[in-house]
């Protein structure tokens, strides 16, 4: 999982394309923040603010990456910009689609610099269809996706606003896999150059295996919230209050989980419920599951159950994740020396880099370098800043 010689041009901010890029730059690769001279990438300044006083979302997904400032409507910016693709491996946007093609920074225009690019482009709905030019977030793409439809206890509830930002974050991490599979392709000789197009609500639409074939061939069952297996519609598989006002899961979809269950709690009479599709088992069985488990505090039933395998987990906070002993035994929460607390590359590995740099780059800090290395010289750097058509800020490290 060594990407050392891997450039990526990054030109998306917020957070699904800097995800997908963090993952890469977590992976070895050099990615360099492609920023406007404005505004920039304005999650440096969103709210919380981290005790570097940048906002939080920033931080985390921008650590060890290099930023250059460039207006790509400016001639000498767009021309500076050419040159920084002639020598990477990697371009990826997130503007709407057609802005890229007004900036004359899409696909088939860089591949005149540089015809081995792989440039992937990551939106909401993707680049065509009738909802490719909507605005959007990822509530939007969720909702199109089926998935807070589903989200919720049955059709007479509130569909519910998920707790991660699922379409996001599910978009920048396929988008980092079909990074990571064209550069591969492209090692291999099975292809130079190629443009991927990634479409978070795609991404999301895929997760929907488990229900997608009754919707797919118009079966009557058409799964509704709450009435499936695996959204509720089964007491051996459903979330339930515990006697402190907590909650837990329970996932015993296998008989052997749901009988070592009923072992655990002595309650040999409940199993042959098991499996049942009559409704007035299914409920009496839920109601009985709800009595027993409001018999004890999430605690205790982490105790009573710790030994068992019974599919349980207590329902926590991302206050009480971030402190829980299983993710430290994975290492997955970091607390860096010089930067602040954060959450890891979320895969362990023989070979995934240990060493990661905690920085994060002011808006167009590496410019000049960046420039440089492209073979501008000095003089022409200095009139490309005072014209605007670049941008360098110096860090501040003082935090």
């Amino acid at each position: 999982m060594q990407l050392d010689d891997v450039r990526v041009l990054d030109l998306s901010r917020l957070l699904p394309g800097p995800y997908a890029t963090q993952l890469l730059a977590d992976s070895g690769a050099e990615v360099v923040k492609i920023e406007d001279t404005g505004a920039g990438d304005y999650a440096r300044a969103m709210e919380p603010l981290t005790t570097r006083e940048i906002g939080a979302i920033f931080e985390m997904v921008n650590r060890g990456k290099h930023s250059v400032a460039i207006d790509l409507k400016d001639e000498d910016g767009q021309a500076a910009f050419y040159r920084l693709v002639e020598d990477a491996d990697v371009v990826l946007e997130s503007f709407r689609p057609g802005v890229v093609d007004r900036l004359g920074i899409d696909y088939e225009t860089l591949t005149e610099y540089n015809d081995d690019l792989i440039y992937c482009s990551l939106t909401g709905y993707g680049q065509n269809g009738p909802w490719a030019d909507r605005a959007g977030h990822d509530l939007n793409y969720v909702s199109l996706a089926g998935l807070v439809d589903m989200t919720r206890d049955s059709t007479e509830e509130k569909p519910q606003v998920p707790g991660y930002q699922i379409g996001d974050m599910a978009g920048g991490l396929f988008a980092a896999f079909a990074i990571v599979g064209a550069l591969l392709s492209r090692e291999l000789g099975n292809a130079g150059g190629e443009y991927i197009d990634v479409a978070m609500a795609d991404v999301v639409a895929s997760f929907s295996q488990s229900v997608a074939y009754q919707s797919l061939t118009g079966d009557p069952a058409e799964p509704r919230p709450g009435a499936t297996p695996l959204t509720g519609g089964v007491p051996w598989y459903d979330s339930y209050e515990t006697a402190d006002g907590k909650w837990i899961t329970f996932g015993a979809l296998e008989p052997k989980f749901w009988r070592a269950f009923c072992d655990a709690v002595d309650r040999a009479d409940l199993v042959d419920k098991h499996g049942s599709q009559d409704p007035a088992v299914l409920e009496a069985l839920e109601d009985e599951l709800r009595a027993l488990f409001r018999e004890r505090t999430r605690t205790e039933w982490e105790t009573v159950l710790e030994d068992v395998d019974a599919a349980f987990a207590g329902v926590y906070t991302p206050a009480e994740m971030v402190d829980h002993p299983q993710f430290q035994a994975r290492e997955l929460v970091i607390h860096p020396d010089d930067a602040p607390p954060r959450l890891g590359f979320p895969a362990c590995g023989s070979d995934v880099p240990e060493e990661t740099d905690e920085t994060v780059p002011a808006q167009g800090e590496h410019t000049h370098d960046y420039l440089a290395d492209a073979g501008y010289d000095d003089e022409e750097i200095e009139a490309f800043l005072e014209s605007g058509a670049v941008r360098r800020d110096e860090p501040d490290r003082s935090h």
